[in-house]
């Protein structure tokens, strides 16, 4: 019982001796400069101002297509007014939380955007009171710049960072091909995101959903490569009726080898989705024929799905998208409009048949 008292108090005084000193970013330097050999550490502290980094603590919520402003700031404490070397770099947290992904390098007014973000992102240094401007502005949003950027500051040797995240507003639709359930693995699962005018979905999107009511019992991929589901009602074959509601997470699968649906994430539309119909139905072909008629193409399942959500589109009416499916989105539940609830109905993807077709014209 005596050991645990000893130990505390050799650990208090080797912290009070002169051989522990806490790194501090940009103050603390130990001796390697400084060794006159005498085998007895020799510490310099820099006295000089401190740097300041501050981003915003809120999300910043846009939609795709609209342009957004992610907030950051610096300053030194105590003021010591601007300096023109000072370099400002923004970056993309990954999901997985691998090497960060380049957006922008700055030094005064000349600055480099990397990859995606060539010609649609600029830095403001827009600054007030004694804080400086290190704002990212980005135009033409689009939905894989969803997530968190890290805003640093560097001034020689010392740099400070702040996150802020970007949110985009949308939403999450579980999806499998007309080859049937679980048939895609990660690659595929992506491209057929792609496919109908989305993304993967990541873990705070399909939250965010589940909290909005989404319940799916199928294993779908997430951006992450991990494969979960939300249940909003728990029962045998998902997981277990003795199971809280929540999400269902089967970890990090195989993105090769395993199969499992897709979660994917649409966002705001930059055209509108409309209804076109004959009295006699039309076939797959005929469908994309008209909506070609009508200066449109046939719409994409995450077009249907962003219209309904975020548009208000309500239709009685099943109608042939690009995929081959058929399907209708329903804001007011009604007598022989399907379910109780809100939603997308689905008819599968039909070999024959005769429907309308839903239709996407850009504005």
């Amino acid at each position: 019982m005596l050991l645990l008292p000893l130990l505390l108090k050799a650990t208090l005084l080797h912290l009070a001796s002169g051989s522990y000193h806490p790194f501090r970013n940009g103050f603390y330097y130990n001796h390697i400069m400084n060794d006159n050999s005498d085998e007895q550490d020799k510490v310099d502290y820099f006295s000089g101002p401190r740097l300041v980094v501050e981003a915003s603590r809120d999300p910043v919520y846009s939609y795709n297509g609209a342009n957004a402003t992610l907030p950051c700031r610096y300053r030194y404490e105590p003021d010591q007014g601007p300096k023109h070397k000072i370099r400002i770099k923004w970056s993309k947290v990954r999901d997985d939380y691998t090497k960060e992904q380049d957006v922008m390098v700055a030094v005064g007014k000349t600055y480099v955007a990397f990859g995606d973000f060539k010609g649609r992102a600029h830095i403001s240094q827009a600054g007030e009171e004694s804080w400086h401007g290190a704002s990212l502005v980005i135009s033409d949003v689009r939905l894989k710049d969803d997530g968190k950027f890290r805003c640093t500051v560097i001034d020689g040797l010392e740099d400070e960072s702040d996150v802020v995240e970007l949110r985009l507003q949308g939403i999450v639709f579980p999806y499998q091909p007309p080859r049937g359930q679980y048939r895609l693995n990660f690659h595929e699962a992506e491209r057929a995101c792609q496919d109908q005018g989305a993304i993967l979905a990541n873990f705070n999107q399909l939250f965010q959903a589940w909290s909005e009511g989404l319940d799916w019992c199928n294993a779908g991929w997430l951006a992450d490569g991990t494969v979960q589901y939300p249940i909003r009602l728990p029962r045998k074959p998902c997981g277990g009726v003795h199971l809280a509601p929540g999400i269902r997470s089967y970890g990090p699968r195989h993105r090769h080898l395993h199969r499992f649906d897709a979660f994917c994430f649409s966002s705001a539309l930059k055209g509108e989705v409309f209804y076109l119909d004959r009295p006699a139905g039309m076939t797959l072909e005929e469908a994309k024929q008209s909506c070609q008629d009508a200066g449109a193409e046939i719409a994409r399942v995450g077009q249907l799905y962003s219209a309904w959500k975020l548009a208000g589109l309500d239709r009685c009416n099943a109608g042939w998208l690009a995929d081959g499916s058929v399907r209708y989105p329903i804001v007011t539940p009604r007598a022989n409009c399907g379910p109780a609830e809100p939603g997308v109905r689905s008819f599968g993807f039909p070999r024959k048949g005769r429907f309308g077709a839903f239709c996407y014209r850009e504005r």
